[in-house]
């Protein structure tokens, strides 16, 4: 139970990820029309906004003419994942909160290209691309796999003698 309940995180996550990226899409795609704004204060709009843009290319609206190249990718992408989420050893939770993030967002953009034949991106933060929460959940899942992997190099470093410890204050004064 407790290893369906490891592998399982991945997924549940994912899917998380998916429902709330689909439904504020849906919002936005219902509420805004095409390339109309829309910020709760006034005094907000130009730093922050809710801005319905439809995308062709990737996150924050990189290689606009990329569609079934990016489509091809998360498809891609997600297999891995799966592959890879479901033969993680047992514990490993943060690699699985970050594979979750990455394959719900993947999901998530998916969804769109394949509905609709463009993604839908409506968080404008002041000259920051558009994005999505779709976008979000992925640059997140990478910047947090890129962390995890520093750490653990450094810790494996450690454990190999490459690098020395660092040098607790109450060892300074025995060295001089």
């Amino acid at each position: 139970m407790k290893r369906l309940l490891n592998q399982s995180l991945v997924y549940w996550l994912a899917a998380v990820i998916i429902f709330v990226d689909q439904y504020t899409k849906h919002l936005v795609r219902t509420q805004l029309a095409l390339n109309e704004s829309w910020s709760p204060f006034l005094w907000l709009a130009p730093f922050a906004r809710i801005l319905h843009i439809n995308n062709t290319g990737a996150a924050f609206g990189l290689f606009k003419s990329g569609g079934l190249l990016f489509t091809v990718i998360a498809v891609i992408v997600a297999a891995v994942i799966i592959f890879y989420a479901w033969r993680l050893p047992d514990g490993h939770w943060w690699i699985r909160i970050a594979l979750g993030m990455q394959l719900g967002g993947a999901i998530g953009n998916l969804i769109d290209r394949l509905m609709f034949g463009t993604v839908t991106d409506f968080v404008s933060v002041g000259t920051f691309a558009i994005f999505n929460v779709a976008d979000a959940s992925i640059s997140l899942g990478v910047a947090l796999l890129a962390l995890l992997m520093v750490i653990e190099s450094r810790q494996e470093k450690r454990r190999q003698g490459g690098t020395p410890p660092a040098v607790e204050p109450a060892e300074m004064s025995e060295i001089s």
